[in-house]
């Protein structure tokens, strides 16, 4: 047996900095985990080489596109459902699936948008069906009802977690779509996430993993954030499933009252968070598109 290579057409897309190769769950791709972590790898990765990419400042780059992404999403768009429906996969770089990404989501709908010509579209992810609803180059999409049950994060023990010391952060465990650990600090910026978020995204009270959220709550009310992901493994520029994790933590902790938006803000650029008392959360922000290329397919014939 052989190993051949093929090429397909791929786009790139990235919200607040959070970026996604896209591909059409048409094309063939037998290996997705090798494909995710050969393609978003960032010393070897994806790279824009026409160097026209739409990153903007909302992306948080002051400089020329990074090569390599956050994930690979595999999109299946079934446009004979009104609104249409999108089923989204989504391969992080260590080949791992995660089972809800907020960011991702809003890219998959912004895809899906300029294929259809519809401004509302249903994603559906393993973490369940979600709304969304297209507005230019802005993106809502439902989140679900964030839970702190000990099974749904999941967590080791039958106690949910609220303000534990977990490898010396104090953080609160919520699950958005994937499990997060909540920590609130002075300054996010300050903090060497680097360090601190390893041991906690691998604690024993995490069966499956972490996010590990670090957020500060500023003078206005609004929020900064930083997410160490799991399946990444390292930093992030935005983290939407996080963002949710922020505000849904804060008001479990009487730092945020009430439904009304709230601000939080990752390095690469703003979300909007609504966490209603009863009801779906929302996740609102840019969603935008980079560029399109072809990338190689391993593909095995006898």
């Amino acid at each position: 047996m052989s190993v051949l290579e093929e090429r397909i057409p791929v786009a790139k897309y990235h919200g607040t900095g959070n970026d996604f190769i896209v591909v059409d769950a048409e094309e063939s791709v037998p290996d997705r985990p090798a494909f995710a972590k050969t393609h978003c790898n960032r010393e070897s990765g994806i790279e824009d080489t026409e160097g026209d990419a739409d990153t903007g400042t909302e992306a948080g780059a002051d400089g020329p596109p990074r090569r390599g992404a956050d994930g690979v999403l595999f999109l299946a768009l079934e446009g004979r459902y009104s609104p249409p429906r999108v089923v989204m996969t989504l391969v992080q770089p260590d080949g791992s699936v995660a089972a809800m990404c907020g960011n991702g989501a809003r890219c998959a709908a912004a895809w899906a948008a300029e294929r259809t010509g519809s401004d509302e579209l249903m994603i559906d992810t393993p973490a369940g069906t979600r709304r969304a609803a297209v507005d230019g180059g802005r993106v809502t999409i439902e989140m679900g009802t964030p839970s702190f049950h000990p099974r749904d994060v999941p967590l080791a023990g039958d106690e949910e977690l609220v303000e534990a010391d977990v490898e010396g952060l104090t953080v609160t465990a919520v699950n958005t779509g994937v499990p997060h650990a909540v920590a609130f600090v002075d300054d996010v910026d300050e903090a060497d996430l680097e360090a601190v978020a390893p041991p906690v995204r691998h604690a024993d009270v995490f069966p499956q993993g972490a996010n590990v959220v670090l957020a500060s709550r500023n003078d206005d009310g609004s929020f900064s954030q930083r997410t160490f992901e799991r399946g990444v493994e390292g930093e992030t520029r935005s983290c939407g499933t996080g963002a949710v994790a922020v505000v849904a933590a804060a008001k479990r902790l009487g730092l945020v009252e009430g439904d009304d938006p709230v601000t939080v803000s990752p390095p690469g650029g703003d979300l909007e968070i609504t966490v209603p008392d009863v009801g779906s959360a929302t996740l609102s922000g840019p969603a935008a598109y980079e560029f399109e290329t072809e990338l190689d397919v391993a593909v095995r014939s006898r």
